[in-house]
């Protein structure tokens, strides 16, 4: 694993040339935090679900 082997990010760089390891350019689009749910959200959610699994149940 060192300079000659092209599977490489570092063998790339010797030899000069560029691949799935070695990309010519960054990403266009970064990934935005906003579609994570926030753990507040997830635990109102959770929440929710329990309370109406409980009143079925009491039925």
């Amino acid at each position: 694993m060192g300079k000659g082997d092209q599977k490489t990010k570092r063998g790339k760089i010797h030899r000069g040339t560029y691949g799935k390891l070695r990309p010519k350019k960054g990403k266009k689009n970064p990934a935005t935090t906003a579609d994570v749910p926030t753990k507040q959200t997830a635990t109102k959610t959770k929440e929710a679900g329990k309370a109406t699994s409980d009143k079925s149940l009491a039925d």
